[in-house]
């Protein structure tokens, strides 16, 4: 039998300042759509928004 996909799935936050990438999971049920958030780019030392790529 083939195994179930887990709804848990890991997801690229890229920063829009700079090349900075931060590597998190998501609830694919829970946020279907795509993540943006507010993180610490240390490239550019300060909090910029961080979009999810493919």
């Amino acid at each position: 039998m083939a195994k179930k996909k887990g709804a848990r799935i890991l997801v690229k936050l890229k920063s829009t300042e700079s090349g900075h990438q931060y590597v998190t999971t998501k609830n694919r049920r829970n946020d279907p759509q795509r993540l943006e958030l507010r993180k610490y780019d240390p490239m550019v030392r300060k909090h910029v928004m961080y979009k999810e790529t493919k």
